[in-house]
């Protein structure tokens, strides 16, 4: 990302959504339980965050309840207090568990209408323009979640629906059950996908051009291993996030063979290591947006 570049806007799937090339991502706001180990950020930095996002060109935001149990989604929501509801494009998800009770998850009718509910409060709002399955749910017919989705588009709690993380037959099984149904589609799919993690390209790909389904690129870094800042030995700066959390897995190997070239690219070109990383997805046809965390946000205004 060079400095002041200016930001690029997207059709989200086939709509007439304009969501822009970057999108900011919240899993880090919270740090409640598990997701300690990922981030931990009060709110007075989410504050500071979002203002910066969204000063920088970012209308597209993404988050899920199942983030710090719903802290996330509650630190969001004050942080966007105040700001016309017109100016951001709003992403949750829905799926994890959030509780010890017994139906606290999936993707059931019971689980999505109460959830979506929880979510409203939580982001203090009276609609989310884009609520996505935070994965395949093996148990509940996927008619049911579709309809149970339907009945919130139709209802104006939700204005279009997402999947996050699913194989290429479990998302063209979908589809074909909407457009058979006449019920709401899943107008985009977030997955991971790095230069140095393509396997998106075998069957997500294919599937997503045909039928104009937007991507959305999550951890486009490989959780920092593409920062640039490891080593083949597998050592990182201190506190680092992969050096504890090891996460999305990727063939140490062949990304490390990838960094060498990507350093010599991006030495010619006078940019970063991340920058090129982050370069190479946005010119990949099929993405639509790539979500990024609090350190690629400073670097818009600061580099």
């Amino acid at each position: 990302m060079a400095a002041q570049r200016e930001m690029k806007y997207r059709l989200l799937g086939r709509t007439g959504v304009l969501v822009s090339e970057l999108c900011l991502g919240t899993m880090t706001f919270g740090g409640k339980g598990f997701w300690e180990v990922i981030g931990s950020q009060g709110q007075d930095l989410v504050n500071d965050l979002v203002a910066r996002a969204l000063d920088a060109g970012i209308n597209f935001i993404d988050t899920a309840n199942v983030y710090s149990f719903g802290e996330s989604e509650t630190l969001l929501g004050k942080a966007l207090q105040g700001r016309a509801r017109d100016s951001y494009v709003l992403a949750t998800k829905v799926r994890g568990r959030m509780n010890v009770d017994v139906n606290a998850l999936g993707l059931s009718r019971y689980h999505i209408l109460a959830s979506v509910e929880d979510s409203l409060k939580r982001l203090g709002t009276d609609h989310i323009d884009l609520y996505q399955i935070h994965g395949f749910d093996a148990v509940t017919p996927l008619e049911e979640t579709l309809r149970a989705l339907d009945d919130l588009v139709r209802q104006g709690k939700v204005r279009y629906i997402g999947a996050s993380n699913l194989a290429g037959w479990q998302l063209m099984k979908a589809l074909g059950l909407s457009n058979q149904h006449g019920l709401a589609r899943f107008e985009s799919i977030q997955s991971y996908y790095t230069i140095a993690g393509r396997d998106l390209e075998r069957e997500i790909v294919p599937v997503v051009q045909d039928q104009q389904v937007g991507v959305l690129v999550w951890s486009p870094l490989a959780g920092g291993l593409l920062s640039g800042k490891y080593n083949r030995d597998g050592s990182g700066p201190a506190g680092s996030r992969r050096v504890s959390f090891d996460f999305p897995p990727v063939d140490k190997e062949r990304a490390f063979d990838i960094l060498d070239v990507v350093r010599i690219v991006a030495g010619e070109l006078n940019a970063t290591v991340p920058q090129i990383a982050l370069a190479w997805l946005l010119h990949q046809p099929a993405v639509t947006s790539v979500i990024i965390g609090a350190k690629s946000v400073e670097q818009l205004q600061d580099n």
